[in-house]
């Protein structure tokens, strides 16, 4: 062996040696943050702080700096540590009400019910499930006769109508639904139900680890006081809460969901059509491409029932996607007639309607970039 090669054989060992103690030192940190987790169980603190996650990163990242290590690099290598630690902290939360003696989820044997389930029995809920089949019996009669709330997590076409069969709640329960759409079903619990009504919608799919970091659309429907404290709980999992109208809320879901699913069952469709193969082009595939392509993927490998009802719920949505159809259209025709100067004017036009937002989302991105291509993730192995 010469030299060099010991020489670096004995600094990669040297480096193997600080990698065990980093394994060490993420070991005692999780069990400092488990202990965390047991305390704001216990005092009804939320797992997800936003001050002090933004105070720790400045700090750590002024103390890189005076290091010399990169603050990017720290700042990157702590997210992910703590976003390991918050998952680490949600086994048990503490109760909000106590006094609650029964929620009721409708559905909760379904995917995002199982998560609503899940969060009401780590902070000492009693919980009972109620599927199609279990209407008529004698233990749905007595758990929704003794609900103080009733959450509804069914399908989007059949919500209504399971809505409509809740006429004879107690009058103090809170009767809740966690659909994508907002109007309808709350129109629909006001109509049915003379207490307590609040319209959710939780902004994540059933397979994320809980409600940390995500988003809740709160949309208020009666009796805002009587219901407080499901909120109050929900921010105790973690959630951020976001108050809106329901019509602001479907007018959002038009452009988020509606428009977002369509324009992606077509490029599916597309791709599958043309037929090229996907692997290959995850080779030739940069970061950028790799996710968008996966975002594609993505949206196939789940429920079609669940798209087809997000998209064809609202027949008012149509015209949205009709006048993109349209401008599909015109930019099609700057493309027969060869005008590349009108498309860079149309470009910098769009450019400008973006405005700071465009060049947020380019820095912001790379991140997302960087940490896709470290991985090589979506890519051909």
């Amino acid at each position: 062996m010469t030299d060099l090669s010991k020489q670096l054989a004995a600094l990669r060992s040297g480096i193997d040696e600080l990698d065990s103690e980093l394994v060490s030192l993420l070991a005692r940190r999780a069990e400092l943050t488990t202990r965390v987790g047991q305390i704001k169980a216990e005092t009804g603190m939320p797992v997800y702080v936003p001050e002090r996650e933004k105070e720790l990163i400045a700090s750590r990242r002024a103390e890189a700096e005076q290091a010399g290590v990169s603050p990017d690099l720290t700042e990157d290598l702590l997210r992910r540590i703590m976003r390991e630690s918050y998952h680490t902290q949600n086994n048990r939360y503490r109760c909000i009400n106590p006094a609650i003696e029964q929620v009721v989820v409708v559905g909760g044997a379904g995917a995002l019910g199982k998560v609503f389930v899940s969060l009401f029995e780590k902070s000492g809920y009693q919980v009972a499930v109620v599927e199609k089949d279990d209407w008529d019996s004698e233990l749905a009669k007595v758990a929704f006769a003794r609900a103080d709330l009733v959450l509804v997590a069914v399908p989007i076409t059949i919500t209504e109508g399971v809505i409509a069969r809740l006429n004879n709640l107690p009058a103090h329960c809170v009767l809740a639904d966690i659909t994508s759409v907002k109007e309808k079903p709350l129109n629909a619990m006001l109509a049915t139900h003379n207490g307590p009504v609040v319209g959710l919608h939780p902004m994540f799919g059933p397979d994320a680890p809980g409600m940390i970091k995500q988003v809740v659309v709160v949309c208020d429907g009666r009796g805002e006081g009587k219901y407080q404290w499901l909120v109050e709980q929900m921010k105790t999992w973690g959630a951020t809460i976001h108050r809106s109208t329901a019509q602001e809320h479907d007018q959002a879901m038009a452009f988020i969901q509606v428009m977002r699913h369509f324009n992606t069952f077509v490029y599916g469709a597309h791709l599958q059509g043309e037929g090229p193969d996907l692997e290959t082009l995850t080779v030739f595939s940069s970061p950028i491409y790799r996710l968008e392509l996966a975002m594609v993927g993505r949206l196939f490998a789940q429920s079609p029932q669940l798209y087809a009802d997000i998209i064809y719920n609202n027949p008012d949505n149509f015209a949205l996607l009709r006048r993109f159809h349209e401008r599909f259209g015109k930019a099609l025709t700057l493309l027969d007639n060869g005008d590349k100067q009108e498309f860079i004017n149309e470009f910098n036009r769009i450019g400008e309607w973006f405005g700071d937002y465009a060049r947020k989302c380019l820095v912001d991105s790379k991140q997302l970039l960087l940490k896709a291509d470290d991985d090589e993730m979506l890519r051909k192995s």
